[in-house]
């Protein structure tokens, strides 16, 4: 249940929905039930005999005795307007209370509707919200396919459960309420006989549903399992066909299909079994009291007329449709509230990278940026140790060193894509945990080693997460990051679309649209990580010059995987196993003959 109101909170304002709803379906319930109460007085008109003089009406019934009532007005009818103008009067009152019951039925399911599509919006925003506010870590342990299949899959099932459960909870108790409380102004005795077999039937279908929530945990995890299997072979399609993987690609997400069509076909037999069940023992029930009814009548000894018996059936094969419809209701919220659990984890991932409830704004880069004995470690395996170094405004700040030094996790420290174990980094003498991370990635642009570029046009992408940009800023970007010459000669200049991931341009190209969008952006701080190393020799002059004029005048921080690139910097840092080996100048550490000059020469010969 707990489960259950926190997917409804999802739904405020609730009264917004449920008062109309309440009441639509309290008319459609009432004019519904009339209809089929309406078949007395129109079957006792049909059989009243013609010959048959005045019939005394006697006093008036009240109006919550429903049948006295027909039956009164209905006499009232025949005796005023001969059996012909009753027929109309019953006829035509069954039409009108038939158009209200629908329409008001109309009008339910319509607000139910909007509630559900409501419900589906918000809880869709709130777990798309959380994700997009998680910290990086997040997302290196997770499968970005189970991801995706809770808030596309998951969420969609949730919408049923929420709505389908309003249904068992009002609508259709009440119907069925409504249904009883008809049957027992005709015959209260045929009906507490009738109903022996209700506890019977819901005893069966409790047994019949009774697994299928664990069951749709199992469905919905599975197809987590094959969205994330979808995924990494749509993104690795080219390593997959280098490495002949294509029948073992094949095989992995055949093995979870087939596991998940497995568990579906058992949880839509278990579905599909609780409404036949329900229904055989609802006719079999009806023949009952045919058979019980049918026997009163022809030895005379029943309190009921031929109409009020053939209506009492009429009604109760009806009584079995919302009884049958809270069994089918309970078989969707079972898989309502096992997706609404998993989405539920995702909405309450806290993210570890927050703003302190002081955080300031900072609206510039004044002085230095300072790590101040800096140590960071992934799950107890250290990766920085007592780090200090000092980056000071308008200077080139160069990291080298052997892989796993640690020198992408310095660089994301920096714009708080993780934060020091201890220690602390500082922006103008501002610890940057007291700095709201908005303000901070303001003074910083970003350009990675990959270039991640989104499916939409090349004006786009440089100017991604920007509103107000105009043309002209556009293309001064892009002719500082040498990208002009080569978008003009694409099919569409500026409004080609780059393709998935940016697979309609070249790798330089791309990487040169990444430097033209962190030039817009103006930012007095660069990060660039090893930004030119998956490139060619031609591709690699032409971004780093590219660099070089995003880098005039701005304090730049460099990764750098060819040492020739940064000989100019104006302090080199070697990093070597998370510590701060050595520090100088190119010529100053070539003197000191140490890991540099090691680096150094193991490239001058590779090359």
């Amino acid at each position: 249940m707990k489960t259950y109101f926190r997917l409804l909170s999802f739904a405020k304002p609730i009264e917004k929905f449920a008062i109309p709803y309440i009441i639509t379906t309290l008319f459609s319930i009432i004019f519904s039930t009339l209809n089929l109460a309406l078949l007395a007085p129109l079957l006792q008109t049909l059989f009243s005999d013609k010959t048959d003089g005045f019939t005394e009406l006697g006093p008036k019934p009240s109006w919550f005795d429903i049948m006295a009532s027909f039956k009164y007005y209905v006499q009232y009818a025949i005796n005023n307007y001969g059996t012909w103008g009753a027929l109309q009067f019953v006829c035509g009152t069954i039409v009108i209370s038939a158009l209200l019951g629908n329409l008001f039925r109309y009008l339910s399911q319509r607000t139910m509707e909007n509630l559900r599509v409501h419900t589906l919006l918000n809880l869709r925003r709130t777990v798309f919200n959380n994700v997009m506010n998680l910290h990086m870590g997040f997302f290196t342990n997770e499968r970005k396919g189970d991801i995706i299949s809770k808030i596309a899959s998951d969420v969609q099932v949730v919408q049923f459960s929420v709505t389908g459960t309003l249904q068992v909870i009002f609508k259709e108790p009440l119907t069925l309420i409504a249904f009883l409380v008809m049957l027992f102004l005709i015959s209260p005795s045929l009906t507490l006989y009738s109903f022996l077999i209700i506890p019977v039937s819901a005893f069966v279908i409790s047994r019949i549903v009774k697994r299928l929530k664990q069951q749709a945990i199992a469905s919905q995890q599975t197809y987590g399992n094959m969205i994330s299997y979808l995924d990494e072979a749509l993104s690795g399609i080219k390593i997959i066909k280098a490495f002949n993987a294509i029948n073992f690609i094949k095989d992995r997400f055949d093995q979870e299909n087939k596991e998940y069509s497995r568990i579906t076909k058992s949880m839509a037999r278990r579905q599909q079994l609780a409404s036949p069940v329900s229904e055989f023992f609802g006719v079999t029930m009806v023949a009952g009291i045919v058979l019980y009814g049918g026997h009163l009548l022809i030895n005379k000894t029943s309190p009921l007329s031929a109409p009020e018996f053939i209506t009492f059936i009429a009604l109760f094969s009806q009584v079995m449709r919302p009884a049958k419809a809270i069994s089918d209701s309970f078989s969707n919220i079972h898989s309502g509230i096992a997706a609404g659990e998993r989405v539920l984890t995702l909405i309450d991932e806290k993210p570890k990278i927050y703003d302190a409830p002081n955080a300031i704004d900072i609206a510039g880069f004044d002085d230095a940026l300072r790590f101040e004995d800096v140590s960071f470690a992934y799950q107890e395996k250290t990766v920085l140790s007592h780090i200090d170094l000092v980056v000071p405004k308008g200077k080139t700040v160069a990291l080298v060193g052997p892989s796993g030094g640690g020198k992408s996790t310095m660089m994301d420290l920096i714009p708080r894509f993780i934060d020091p174990k201890s220690g602390r980094i500082t922006v103008d003498g501002n610890d940057l945990r007291n700095i709201t991370a908005t303000s901070l990635r303001t003074l910083m642009g970003v350009v990675n080693q990959e270039s991640v570029l989104f499916n939409d046009t090349i004006y786009n992408n440089i100017a991604f997460g920007k509103t107000d940009v105009k043309p002209e800023d556009v293309e001064a970007a892009a002719r500082i990051a040498n990208a002009h010459n080569f978008i003009l000669e694409t099919e569409n200049g500026y409004q080609t679309n780059v393709g998935d991931r940016g697979t309609k341009l070249s790798g330089g190209q791309r990487q040169r649209i990444c430097i033209a969008r962190a030039v817009l952006n103006n930012p007095p701080i660069m990060l660039l990580d090893e930004a030119t190393s998956a490139l060619d020799t031609e591709s690699e002059k032409l971004v780093q010059d590219a660099l070089n004029n995003l880098m005039k005048n701005r304090t730049s921080l460099v990764i750098a995987h060819r040492l020739s690139t940064i000989q100019n910097a104006d302090i080199i840092v070697v990093l070597e196993s998370g510590k701060i080996v050595e520090q100088g100048t190119h010529q100053e550490l070539l003197n000191n003959n140490g890991l540099y000059r090691k680096l150094i020469d193991m490239q001058t010969f590779n090359d």
